[in-house]
């Protein structure tokens, strides 16, 4: 995508300053060429032959005067008509994906992030990982037609899935669908896609959507917890976020394998038997029973309790967030928040903050278009010459 930018160019000042007119253009409403030449500090003929490639591009239009909405500037001196120009949002698109158990979920944005189609679509939580990606091809194209975007239009996707994923998009650890161990996901689904394609686990998503759009916004310290019988954590260090060496940070639903004595299955359980960590309906059940008062689901849910501080209160002792936010269950998480805190206080040296998700069931697929926003911003904005796609995924 930097080609598209600098239209070949080689000439690095030429890069910077497509770089600049360009940030200036895409942060707001058409603008005057007078109000890019102040906005950017750049003289009138550099702004106007940078005008001139990325209209060439496709980045830019000229546009008539705005009736509303435009920024003034340079209508009201007698003389040359102001020229009016605008950023391209349309010129491309971005695809967020969510791969879970129970469900595949699109989010498809322009290159500004304006969501412009989104799909849901239950499936099978025992399809392997083959059936899987058979399951996600028909939405994604449903997605694309109803809004009239080719897929030759896509300039990134990000993907989020469970987890634990290398680098290079493979599912080093997948125990929460059949065959995801071991599969090779960015590959398999490079083959789909000719733009870059983003894997990433699905609590570290998360964590970047609400700190783009949710209850962690102007919070740069942050921990994202997906709440469940095997919890996992995604962190945000200085905004940025901490995936670890191997890309396993944060997960700390493996914490009972350390010995102690209560298996994931067991936690909300009230019949003695093991209870399905991914029947969310269930444990919404006993979470609603405990708060109702029911002396068994009481006990039960001080189980869980005690599972997720202490999950917790390890990150919160070695990242020392400002905020913790704690999503992942449709149903029942409200009744968590409180003894969460007063529990959280005791095991900490510092309590952070505690607040629920604020973007619900489409947080992961936001992370992931944010992620594949990213993608797009690094080469539309890059002063180095392309060495290739840059993807880190």
């Amino acid at each position: 995508m930097a080609d598209r930018l600098t239209g070949g160019d080689s000439s690095l000042l030429r890069r910077i300053n497509a770089a600049v007119t360009l940030r200036a253009l895409r942060a707001g409403q058409s603008v005057t060429l007078t109000q890019l030449v102040g906005d950017t500090g750049l003289s009138r003929p550099t702004v106007e032959g940078v005008i001139e490639g990325l209209v060439e591009t496709g980045l830019v239009a000229e546009v008539e005067q705005p009736q509303n909405g435009g920024q003034s500037g340079g209508t009201g001196r007698r003389g040359r008509p102001a020229r009016w120009f605008r950023f391209r949002a349309e010129a491309g698109h971005v695809l967020g994906i969510e791969i879970g158990v129970h469900d595949v979920r699109v989010i498809l944005a322009d290159l500004t992030g304006e969501v412009v189609g989104s799909q849901c679509r239950p499936i099978e939580e025992s399809l392997d990982a083959e059936d899987r990606i058979a399951a996600l091809r028909p939405v994604v194209t449903d997605v694309l037609r109803k809004a009239g975007v080719s897929r030759d239009n896509l300039w990134a996707v990000g993907v989020g899935t469970p987890g634990i994923v290398d680098r290079d998009g493979s599912v080093r650890l997948g125990t929460a669908m059949p065959g995801w161990t071991g599969f090779e996901l960015g590959a398999r689904l490079r083959r789909s896609f000719r733009c870059p394609v983003l894997i990433e686990n699905d609590a570290n998503l998360a964590a970047i959507a609400e700190h783009w759009q949710g209850a962690a916004v102007g919070a740069d310290d942050v921990v994202f917890v997906m709440a469940g019988l095997s919890p996992g954590a995604g962190s945000l260090i200085n905004g940025r976020l901490h995936r670890g060496f191997g890309g396993a940070a944060g997960e700390i639903g493996a914490l009972h394998l350390l010995g102690q004595e209560v298996t994931p299955e067991r936690l909300l359980s009230t019949t003695g038997k093991p209870l399905n960590p991914l029947d969310e309906a269930a444990v919404a059940r006993v979470l609603k029973l405990a708060r109702e008062g029911d002396e068994v689901a009481k006990v039960a849910m001080d189980r869980f309790l005690t599972r997720l501080v202490q999950g917790v209160a390890a990150l919160v002792l070695a990242i020392d967030p400002q905020l913790v936010v704690i999503g992942g269950w449709a149903a029942g998480l409200d009744g968590v928040l409180e003894p969460l805190r007063e529990r959280l206080a005791q095991f900490t040296l510092r309590a952070p903050e505690v607040a629920l998700a604020a973007l619900g069931a489409e947080v992961v697929a936001m992370g992931a278009l944010r992620v594949a926003l990213d993608q797009v911003e690094e080469q539309l904005f890059a002063v180095d010459p392309p060495t290739g796609t840059g993807v880190r995924s």
